[in-house]
Order: C-alpha cells, then structure tokens, then sequence
C-alpha cells in the first residue's frame, strides 16, 4: 500500500466502521467518512488528522444523491478513491411481526440498496486506481437464521460481492466481503460473551488490503471463537 491512498468508509461513526479508520490512517491512508451521525463523524475526523488527512461527510446511504456527494467530495480534495468500503448497515429482532414495516423498509433500503449505491458511486474511481473495494456482510449472510429479515439482506450483500467481482473481473480492482460474527459494537444489544471486537475486523480488513496485487480475497468469514452457529 502507497503512503496517502485515499480510503472511503461508509458507515464509519461508530463500530467497525471507526475502527477500520483509525487502523488505517495508521497505516497511512488519507480519509474520507461518511455517516448519518455528523457530531460523532466530525469528532473521529478531527481525532484521525482532520484536514489533510480525514474528511467528515454526512451521508444517508439510501440517498444516491448523498453517495455521490460523498465521492464528489473525495475525488475534489484528494484525487482519487483507492479502497471503499460499504459498511452502514443495521438489524432487526428476530420474527416476522416483531418489527414494524415502517423499520423493515428502512433496514432493507441501508442493507441491500445503500450497499449498491456505494458501489455503483465509486466504481469508476475504482477502476481509475486499480483499487480495492469492500462489502460488510454477515455470518447471517452464510446461514439462514429463524425469523430473520436481516439475514435476507445479508445474504444480498454476498451475492452482491460476487456479482461486482465478477463485473470488475480484468479491471485491477479486487473486491472482499467481509462476514462478521457476534461483534461487541452498538450493533447487538447483548452480542454474548467471548464476542469479537471492531477492531479484531479492522484488523482483518487492513490485512486484505495488504496482499500482493494478483491475490484477491474474496470472502473473509470470522467468527469468536465461542460462537457456535
């Protein structure tokens, strides 16, 4: 990885998010954070260099509008878009009455339709840098999980990672998505015990990012090690 690649994050206030941008902008790259929550997406801009090195940008992922706001303002003030990560995202109880369908709307609109927003907004600067671009799926991506809407949109972040590997096949840019377990972040109300931490994914995602250029990681599933399903 060149010092100074530029890294967009979606999703990146609070969690994985956050984590995957502090790990990388101590790795050198420059920033550029999107997130709904602008005070806490400021106050991580500000902690990771601001100015130069991290840009805060609020960001509705469901607007495709705000999406191309957020690279707009990437490609003006550094250039280029090197790695993008799609990771806003959030879930829902378990069962099919137990959420209303005012919330299911709004979770599949992040999940599945932001994540192609963001892909479809930085894929010509992708292909530009030969970048690298980044899906958070899901462990509930893999498996189908009793009563669970959000598994259904997970499961659409994977076949999405694969359909957009196979689109940019020859084109330089690799594509990963990464598929956490139970991972100790607002995210789970009681994630359980021995649960994985952001940055155990941060580190994760840095490490994909670090492979030669002919080696393309395609999926990167983990789980703590006491979770059992």
């Amino acid at each position: 990885m060149a010092t100074d690649d530029v890294f967009l994050i979606t999703g990146a206030s609070s969690g994985i998010g956050a984590a995957t941008a502090r790990r990388a902008a101590a790795a050198g790259y420059r920033l550029v954070l999107g997130a709904r929550s602008a005070d806490r997406l400021e106050e991580l801009a500000r902690e990771l260099g601001g100015g130069e090195r991290a840009l805060a940008v609020r960001c509705d992922v469901t607007e495709f509008g705000d999406q191309q706001a957020l690279v707009g303002v990437a490609l003006e003030r550094f250039g280029r878009i090197d790695v993008a990560l799609a990771n806003a995202g959030f879930g829902a109880k378990r069962g099919f009455q137990a959420e209303t369908p005012e919330y299911w709307r709004s979770m599949v609109l992040t999940n599945v339709l932001g994540v192609a927003y963001t892909i479809r907004a930085t894929i010509e600067a992708l292909r530009a840098s030969r970048g690298h671009l980044l899906l958070t799926g899901s462990v509930a991506g893999r498996r189908a999980i009793a009563g669970s809407l959000y598994s259904a949109t997970k499961f659409s972040v994977t076949a999405m990672g694969e359909a957009v590997r196979q689109e940019l096949n020859g084109s330089g840019v690799r594509v990963t998505v990464v598929e956490p377990g139970q991972v100790d972040t607002p995210f789970f109300e009681n994630p359980g015990d021995g649960r994985l931490q952001a940055d155990d994914i941060a580190r994760a995602i840095l490490w994909a990012l670090s492979q030669p250029e002919h080696v393309d990681v395609n999926e990167l599933l983990i789980r703590p090690t006491a979770q059992a399903g």
